[in-house]
Parts: C-alpha cells; sequence; structure tokens
C-alpha cells in the first residue's frame, strides 16, 4: 500500500475515534442528567422550599475511580433552565413549558 493511502486511512481512523469517543461522552452526559431529574424528582425538590442538595454537586479534591459525569451534567441542566440553585446551594427541578416533571 502506498505511504499517501496509509496516511489516509490512519486520519480517517483518527477522525472515526474522536467521533465515536464524542458521542460516547455526549450519551454519558445525557444519562447522568437523567438520573439527576429522577434524584430530584424522588426527592420532591420542585420549588425553593423542598430544594434538596446534592452531594455530588460539591468539587471533589480527591478523586477514585471512573470520571463522574454528574457535576457536567447538573451544570448543563443549570444553563439549560431545567433545574435551579437557591442561595444556599440546594437544587431543584423548576418547572419548563413543554418539559413534564411527571414524564421521568
Amino acid at each position: 500500500m502506498p505511504e499517501y493511502a496509509q496516511i489516509i486511512v490512519g486520519l480517517i481512523l483518527l477522525l472515526a475515534v474522536f467521533a465515536i469517543t464524542r458521542i460516547v461522552i455526549a450519551n454519558r452526559i445525557r444519562h447522568a442528567a437523567t438520573l439527576i431529574m429522577q434524584d430530584l424528582k424522588s426527592r420532591e425538590a420542585f420549588d425553593p422550599s423542598s430544594a434538596a442538595e446534592l452531594l455530588y454537586a460539591r468539587p471533589q479534591y480527591f478523586r477514585i475511580g471512573l470520571r463522574d459525569y454528574r457535576p457536567k451534567a447538573l451544570e448543563s441542566l443549570i444553563q439549560g433552565g431545567i433545574v435551579e440553585k437557591t442561595e444556599n446551594g440546594k437544587y431543584y427541578l423548576r418547572e419548563v413549558p413543554g418539559f413534564q416533571n411527571n414524564a421521568l
């Protein structure tokens, strides 16, 4: 096989691996976001007075094991307006038009 063909095949494989890892990470974050919403729903945290503290929202300085995607998913949910954070560091599900809290 000519050298230029090997380079092209190598680049295609590199791009494929990059795309697959991005898809896997996005799926893990999406799954973590679903788990966070289920956790808040099970705690019935639907307004600031019933907001719940989430242990995985705290910064972790000593981590062992696999990567935890819940902090990143929580950040995305806050930016998306699905979850709100109170002044004392607790979280609750917002009532978002078009989004069913009871659908989880």
